[in-house]
């Protein structure tokens, strides 16, 4: 008989990571208090320019990248208009929200 793969019914249940489970995106909320999704990136694979501070991110360097959860053509036009972030610098946009 083939063992289960399962956990055993002796063993806690082990709850759910909810970023993990979203691929690591998560809500909050921005300029202006507009809700967001955020991301994290580890490592940047191109050049991009912060919106907070208008400094250059290198490749290479992580950072976030966040888009607004409602928009007025929809999600698919939110997702078009991310934009990457130094973590610092989404950190102080939140902050003023």
């Amino acid at each position: 008989m083939r063992r289960s793969n399962k956990r055993p019914w002796h063993e806690p249940h082990v709850p759910l990571d909810e970023a993990r489970a979203r691929g690591g995106v998560r809500m909050t909320r921005g300029p202006g208090g507009v809700p967001y999704q955020v991301r994290r990136i580890p490592r940047g694979e191109k050049n991009y320019v912060c919106p907070w501070c208008n400094q250059a991110i290198p490749v290479g360097t992580a950072h976030v990248v966040a888009w607004a959860t409602e928009h007025l053509f929809g999600a698919d036009a939110a997702i078009a208009e991310r934009r990457h972030w130094h973590t610092g610098c989404w950190a102080a946009a939140e902050r003023t929200g």
